[in-house]
């Protein structure tokens, strides 16, 4: 496995492209890897198994990151030329092996995390009807969201002591969702035809998470950090990054 880092440049208009379709980005993200053919999602095998996942940090205005993890590294020329600093030395981007990082997991660990996601969950609405995915809106559906796939993913995620709860019931936890956005894209309406021109809304609701996590079974959490969490893996969903405790 290989976590890659990119930085664009936010003053391109290739940049501005990308940043605003995550269907574009994906496609970017899926050109660097010359064994995929055009409209592979990424997946490398069965349901969990690694795959390409993708995620932008906006940091600043003008510190916009790409980050890739995939298992094999990635070639972003092409993005380099189109959004970044193509003739500036040392300015295109690292890819490091994480194989060795993984391998160190350890039940006990504490880190900090960050984690881009599509929290949703299934709804009857009545009786008989089928079920329906549904996108949880308010920062604390969205943080119990996450809290409900803890022992699934492997992590606990840390406790605020009692004296440090702003408010008691609903901050017991070390997690800051922000970066919430339900903008959705727009995308080709394969209904209008071959020759149409039609466009067609894609509902996505997002929400980036920050914390710190303690591991509790790290082959559980190297799963999910190659595989991802959740839905909308594609439009850059999923990838959960980890950095030491400050």
């Amino acid at each position: 496995m290989y976590l890659t880092r990119f930085r664009f440049n936010t003053n391109r208009p290739g940049s501005r492209k990308l940043l605003s379709s995550p269907q574009a980005t994906h496609a970017s993200v899926m050109g660097g890897f010359p064994g995929l053919l055009p409209g592979d999602p990424g997946n490398q095998g069965e349901a969990g198994a690694p795959r390409v996942l993708w995620r932008v940090d906006r940091n600043a205005r003008a510190e916009v990151l790409l980050y890739v993890v995939s298992p094999t590294a990635p070639d972003l020329t092409h993005l380099v030329e189109q959004a970044g600093w193509p003739a500036a030395e040392g300015a295109g981007w690292q890819s490091h092996d994480y194989g060795g990082f993984l391998g160190r997991l350890e039940a006990g660990q504490t880190w900090a995390f960050r984690l881009t996601a599509n929290p949703v969950h299934s709804i009857r609405r009545k009786d008989g009807e089928p079920t329906k995915v549904t996108a949880h809106v308010t920062p604390r559906h969205q943080a119990g969201w996450l809290l409900q796939r803890q022992e699934a993913c492997g992590i606990e995620i840390v406790r605020r002591p009692v004296d440090q709860q702003l408010i008691p019931g609903e901050d017991e936890h070390e997690l800051v969702v922000h970066g919430r956005d339900a903008s959705g894209f727009d995308k080709p309406d394969p209904r209008s035809g071959k020759r149409g021109n039609g466009r067609m809304r894609v509902p996505l609701v997002t929400a980036t998470f920050d914390g710190r996590l303690t591991v509790t079974d790290p082959d559980a959490l190297r799963r999910v950090l190659c595989a991802g969490l959740g839905r909308a893996k594609a439009y850059g969903c999923g990838l959960m990054t980890l950095a030491p405790v400050a």
